[in-house]
């Protein structure tokens, strides 16, 4: 359940930042208050956390290490994802084309180094603050939002077969 609800959290939190931070109209494919990708994100961050604990590596290398494997591995996502989306979907929501060190359109060396700090700051600040949240968060809320989270895909892949034909 904690993983679940952690990739609720921050891909709800994610799409908030998007949507009245950024003023992003079209943030994700999704109908729902939520963008996955920063989910999974934080998800993935979590698990190079933990992968990096057990190796028991130097505290002050840690943050670098952390920065650089997070940075190279939310990179390829965000740039996986863009290729999945423009193929599945049709649609292209994020194009670096036009950025210095471009890494083809779906990432750049700008944005590797926003997910390194983001990594950073995800592991150090927002995550031992959410942790309680998250660790409170009743099962039927979970229930509840995996069943809208499905229903979200079910509609969007309906619309996208309707936007095909």
């Amino acid at each position: 359940m904690y993983y679940i609800n952690t990739f609720f959290v921050f891909s709800i939190l994610g799409h908030i930042i998007e949507n009245f931070v950024y003023k992003n109209v079209d943030s994700g494919i999704l109908f729902g208050l939520w963008t996955p990708i920063y989910g999974l994100g934080v998800i993935l961050i979590i698990l190079i956390h933990n992968t990096l604990k057990k190796i028991k590596i130097n505290k002050c290398l840690y943050p670098f290490i952390l920065f650089v494997v997070s940075a190279i591995l939310l990179s390829t996502l965000e740039y996986i994802g863009g290729i999945l989306i423009e193929k599945l979907f049709g649609r292209i929501f994020w194009n670096y084309s036009n950025q210095q060190f471009n890494i083809g359109k779906y990432t750049s060396l700008r944005m590797s180094l926003i997910w390194g700090i983001s990594s950073i700051l995800v592991v150090y600040i927002l995550k031992p603050i959410l942790n309680k949240v998250i660790k409170k968060i009743p099962k039927f809320i979970t229930y509840i939002l995996v069943f809208l989270f499905i229903i979200d895909l079910i509609f969007t892949f309906i619309n996208l077969g309707d936007s095909l034909s």
